[in-house]
């Protein structure tokens, strides 16, 4: 009993490797920042190692770029461009089109203001003439670029979704918003809300949603336009990178859809769409036949194609001057966005860190559409602390038993084989499995390991050294500590 409890409390290559895996098994539990941050890092690898996959070729874009921009003017477009744009989309055979642009102010329009001073000045100068009052009011409205934006998204045949945004925190905004002025914005997307939603338990206290401080609607005159409306939040990782998207935002007593799961709906003709919340957390979003997971708080694990430009994109000055075949658009789901620089929303992605915000949008779509989803399931934590231990016993189990060239040799091939399977999981399975605690583990271990055997060994060397320095010459103790195994009693003869 004794010797056992010697044995447990003293440095040896079992309680070195017992040791170690454990506390790297609590360091994964409890999370070490900058070892989460280089687990982030081997995530995005693992895409640049998988490359591009083939997109859905349901999903096209409509990008604002230099070439729209040189062709067409300076950013931002009068409005009635924009109408020019969904007519054109909808003729050409576009099902759904959405809208990755806000349009939170009204038209900034000369011709508009123009009209405003003359009738007001018909009005300082007593002027009661019916005819030209009508006129400046015709001439006003062919002017209105809103109304005229507004029409085109009421009388195309074509879905139209448009995009806002949410104020996570009232520290977002340098300016005070007032209950009456937030309650405004809600009901400007009161309709684009999720029409249902499932509690597995009914008295839940706790809610896991998102929470926003308030929205930043478009226009009035627009948002009565259509009912189809969705946020184009995201939610950057602590190294800025985008990799989850939120697919729930509670704001008010709802809870909202981001413009891609609006795109998708629209796509399928609007079939039953509601939010599935279990005990633990947000299940997921059924949309018809399709159901996306998303983990406990309602966020989704992005699983990128590939790199900007994977999704075909069309120039609008193309568009508008019909330079692109008429069926290029029919049926698809097109996204109307800016990837010209200096006016888009650029986008840290494990691909690129300038990566057009749209085409997050596209991704999403295509990840719905093809139901090829990323995840990070609740037993991928078992896994990974199996995993840890495994690595960490069997190194610690086969490297004082083998040479040490054996041992880097054994070492580099167990480190190569939990890369190629967390890989391949990925690639193959659509799992996020852990890669850099494990290998920590390995490493580790290795490296006590080996430095025991390092000291152990001259330990050795010293004693044998010591008893033998007045017995034999230097030579005979070379070769003793050359082959420590074959000191034996008795000795053995030699000339």
């Amino acid at each position: 009993m004794r010797r056992f409890i010697r044995t447990i409390f003293s440095i040896n290559p079992v309680t070195l490797t017992a040791g170690i895996t454990l506390m790297v098994m609590v360091l994964f539990v409890t999370g070490i920042a900058i070892l989460d941050l280089v687990e982030l890092k081997t995530y995005d690898l693992r895409f640049l190692s998988r490359g591009r996959v083939a997109p859905s070729p349901e999903v096209a874009i409509a990008v604002i770029d230099e070439k729209s921009l040189d062709e067409e003017g300076r950013w931002p477009w009068p409005r009635s461009k924009i109408a020019a744009l969904i007519e054109t989309l909808s003729r050409n055979g576009a099902r759904v089109v959405g809208i990755d642009i806000g349009f939170l102010e009204p038209d900034e329009n000369s011709e508009i203001r123009l009209m405003d001073r003359l009738a007001q000045n018909i009005k300082d100068l007593g002027i009661r003439n019916e005819g030209l009052e009508r006129f400046v009011s015709q001439n006003r409205r062919e002017a209105d670029n809103d109304l005229i934006l507004a029409r085109a998204i009421e009388n195309v045949d074509a879905d139209v979704v448009l995009g806002y945004f949410f104020y996570m925190s009232a520290d977002d905004l340098n300016f005070e918003l007032t209950p009456e002025q937030i309650e405004g914005q809600l009901a400007r997307i009161e309709w684009a809300k999720y029409p249902l939603v499932i509690f597995e338990d009914p008295d839940m206290t706790t809610f896991p949603f998102l929470q926003a401080y308030a929205p930043q609607a478009n226009l009035k005159i627009l948002s009565e336009a259509t009912d189809s409306a969705g946020y184009f939040n995201m939610t950057p990782d602590a190294d800025g990178v985008v990799r989850w998207t939120p697919l729930i935002v509670n704001c008010g007593d709802n809870l909202y859809p981001p413009l891609s799961i609006q795109c998708l709906w629209n796509y399928l003709d609007r079939p039953m769409m509601l939010v599935k919340i279990a005990s633990h957390g947000i299940e997921g979003i059924q949309v018809g036949e399709r159901f996306i997971p998303t983990d406990e708080r309602g966020m989704m694990l992005i699983n990128y194609v590939g790199p900007s430009g994977t999704f075909p994109h069309y120039s609008i000055t193309d568009i508008l001057n019909g330079r692109v075949p008429a069926d290029a658009f029919r049926d698809k789901i097109v996204l109307i966005g800016p990837t010209a620089t200096g006016i888009y929303d650029v986008r840290n992605t494990p691909f690129s860190p300038v990566f057009p915000g749209v085409e997050v949008h596209a991704t999403l779509i295509d990840n719905m559409l093809k139901q090829n989803f990323l995840s990070k399931p609740k037993w991928a934590i078992l896994y990974d602390l199996l995993a840890i231990a495994l690595l960490g016993v069997i190194i610690g189990l086969v490297l004082p038993r083998v040479s040490p060239l054996k041992g880097l040799l054994f070492g580099t091939l167990l480190f190569a084989a939990h890369i190629m399977t967390t890989g391949y999981l990925f690639e193959h399975a659509g799992v996020w499995l852990n890669m850099t605690y494990p290998l920590m583990a390995l490493i580790l271990n290795y490296v006590a390991l080996t430095v025991y055997d390092y000291f152990t060994e001259e330990k050795e060397k010293k004693m044998i050294r010591g008893t033998f320095n007045q017995y034999v010459s230097k030579d005979v103790i070379d070769v003793m500590l050359q082959d420590p195994d074959k000191l034996k009693l008795g000795g053995e003869e030699k000339v």
